[in-house]
Formats: C-alpha cells, structure tokens, sequence
C-alpha cells in the first residue's frame, strides 16, 4: 500500500519585486510575479526526498487561492508530486488563518487517506506561522513545528525531527499520521525537469469549490475571519550613516563623543 503524503503549498507574490502604494498602504499587486511560498518548497522538498528513497510513495500538493495557482501546483508535479489539489472559491477569498484553517482542513478531509502531513514554517505574505498549526489541531494529529532535520524509518511509522528553537534544538520523535511545518535550514529545493515538465501535464489536477470540499460557509471568508489587514506600509527610510576614522580608538572614541554632543544626544 502506498505511502501518502498531503503538502500544503501556497502561491505568494515575490517578495523581490512587491512595491506599496504609499499612498492607500495597499499592496501593489499589477504585474507582480507569483511564486511557490519559499517553505512550502521546502516541504514538498522532504516528501520527494521519501519517495526518492521509498517509489511506492503517493504526493498531493493542496492550496487554496485563485485560478491562476494551478501554475504553481503545475510547478509542484514538474518537480515530482503526482497529484494537485486546489480549493478555489469566492466564498473562501480574504480568509484570514482561523478560516484558511477551516477551509484547507475540509479539503484534506475530502482527499481522506493520508498518513502524514507537510506544510512550510509560513507564507512570506503573511509570516503568522498559524495555518500549518491550526489544520493539525482541527485534524487532531500530533505536530511538530520549524522542522530543521527529519528522519523516517523503514517501517513508515517512526518519525525522528530536530526542532529549532531560538536558543537551541529539540530532538522530538513522533508516529504517523502527524503534521510537520519546515524551515528553509530542512534541505536544497530541487528544480524541475523537463522530464518533469512534459509529465506534470498528465498528472492529476482537481479544482474543488467549497460545495465540494463541504466547508461550513460560516467558518470561511472575509467576514468569518476574526483578524483581518488594518494598514500595510513600508518603514521610512533611514537616513546616511556617518564613518568616523582616526589613527587610534582613542581619536574614533573622540569623534564619536563630540558628535553625540553637537546632536544633543549626550
């Protein structure tokens, strides 16, 4: 029997090139390029690397979003995933994470067999690092979050992760069914093939709507969501830094004294 695994991915716009309008606070998205979320990449990265290892593997990338996110899950079946799940509604648009949550949990739901879970840390447009966490508790499996090693034995059960922290390390073991959430310090992304490329388009593709998924419209969308974006803005720019040189630390230390004074500092 296959081993299956559900990667939750997400389209963001690069980062690299998003502007705000300076004068709404809004981000501007017109002719923004979107990409695979840096994380997610690296959750589908750990899922092909087990079934590099063990072929009788089974991948389903899941997202939700607009349309157009089939261009990234068809990124994601070029690398290698064989089958792309998207949740694309109307009545899903503007979730916040509760109801991103809500709504992914019902699409897993509707996929049904799996026996672990990937997601990345977060999403560069949102970097809350709640949804990975919230559908493991909806789904009521064990989680462990930014995932830096991972380890899986031969009996597909047993499960060994290193778990960063701020200040160190865990070491945590855990069975399947479970979720894991990763970090970019887990592993390389690999890129596609053009092997990849030619048969990611006949792999599976399947766009559900929230009547398919059987989401409750109450617990999805911009008016379900208790959290919503007050205000977006770029910080103002710092002003020029000074370089203050002398022949000794003394004449630096001098400097720098004279300064602060003549700018009321000190």
């Amino acid at each position: 029997m296959a081993f299956k695994i559900i990667v939750c991915a997400k389209q963001v716009p690069d980062t690299n090139v998003i502007k705000i309008n300076p004068k709404t606070g809004t981000l501007i998205r017109d002719g923004v390029p979107s990409i695979l979320n840096h994380d997610d990449a690296n959750a589908l990265e750990e899922a092909l690397k087990i079934k590099d290892k063990y072929p009788d593997t089974h991948i389903t990338v899941v997202s939700m979003g607009p349309p157009q996110a089939t261009d990234m899950l068809m990124e994601c079946l070029a690398k290698g995933a064989d089958e792309g799940v998207l949740l694309s509604d109307r009545a899903v648009g503007g979730s916040d994470t509760w109801a991103t949550s809500n709504a992914l949990e019902a699409t897993i739901r509707k996929i049904g067999d799996y026996d672990m879970i990937f997601a990345g840390r977060q999403a560069i447009d949102g970097d809350t690092a709640q949804v990975g966490p919230q559908i493991a508790e909806k789904l009521g499996l064990p989680q462990i979050t930014y995932v830096e090693e991972f380890e899986i034995a031969d009996n597909m059960k047993d499960i060994t992760v290193k778990r960063q922290l701020e200040d160190g390390y865990e070491v945590i073991k855990v069975q399947t069914p479970c979720m894991l959430t990763c970090i970019k310090e887990l592993n390389e992304p690999r890129y596609m093939s053009i092997g990849g490329i030619f048969d990611a388009k006949n792999k599976p593709m399947k766009v559900w709507s929230a009547k398919d998924v059987e989401v409750d419209l109450k617990k999805v969308g911009l008016e379900a969501s208790p959290t919503n974006v007050f205000r977006s803005f770029t910080p103002a720019p710092k002003g020029k830094g000074v370089v203050l040189e002398g022949d000794t630390e003394k004449d630096v230390a001098k400097k720098l004294l004279v300064g602060l004074k003549s700018k009321h500092v000190i």
